[in-house]
């Protein structure tokens, strides 16, 4: 008979197919660079180690955040939409609360605007105790604060830098007390000498600090509260 037929390598004669040679090459190691510095040794440069997963405690809910938003705010004892008296910027107004993230913690803020000055302080509700920030005078100790308009001046007889830092630091503690006996020590009435320029800008910052509260307590406008006040100082 004939003698059997050959297979090709492509048919499809009955004949097995030859599976194609994988291509798959073997990975090069990456060697990591060196570093030459003329006059010393090589140095290679290890590729940092990747950093393990964080295992940190998970985030709290949306929900947790208010709670504990709510349990500061209680503790603080201020609310939003109260006056309050930043010590170094008179009276201002708790507007809204704030969260922002720093380092990755959340810190929960006091915004307080001051429209006489036309600033924002964010104040950390955290912090409200030890910044000094207080509510309004009561009217009661507002009128014990005026009582001091009526006094005798006890300005001392010092060179005026060290008492122009007495009376600034008065100003900048906030107490009513305080800033009124500024107000009454460096007013100057039409018969007395001029004030120097340093004196009345200082009686002024005074006059306008105590004003300002005296206005929010009283429900009248500013103006009208230092006017209320110099007549208490005329009348003394």
């Amino acid at each position: 008979g004939k003698p059997p037929v050959p297979a090709k390598a492509n048919g499809t004669n009955g004949a097995k197919a030859v599976a194609p040679r994988s291509m798959t090459m073997a990975s090069t190691p990456v060697r990591p660079p060196v570093v030459a510095v003329p006059g010393q040794p090589a140095i290679v440069v290890k590729p940092a180690p990747s950093s393990p997963p964080l295992t940190g405690a998970p985030r709290p809910s949306a929900a947790g955040e208010s709670a504990k938003l709510a349990t500061l705010i209680r503790a603080s004892g201020f609310a939003t939409g109260d006056h309050v008296v930043y010590p170094t910027h008179g009276v201002g107004r708790i507007v809204e609360t704030e969260t922002q993230t720093i380092a990755g913690q959340d810190l929960h803020l006091f915004v307080i605007t001051f429209e006489k000055d036309r600033m924002t302080l964010r104040l950390p509700i955290a912090k409200v105790r030890t910044s000094g920030l207080r509510k309004l005078a009561t009217r009661k100790e507002m009128l014990a604060a005026l009582t001091r308009l009526k006094g005798r001046s006890r300005a001392r007889r010092t060179m005026w830098s060290r008492r122009a830092q007495e009376y600034e630091a008065k100003i900048n503690s906030g107490d009513p007390n305080s800033i009124a006996e500024v107000v009454r020590d460096l007013y100057r009435n039409a018969g007395q000498p001029d004030q120097s320029y340093s004196e009345r800008q200082i009686y002024q910052a005074a006059l306008d600090r105590l004003a300002r509260e005296f206005a929010v307590i009283e429900k009248i406008d500013e103006t009208t509260a230092a006017q209320r006040l110099e007549q208490m100082l005329r009348a003394a």
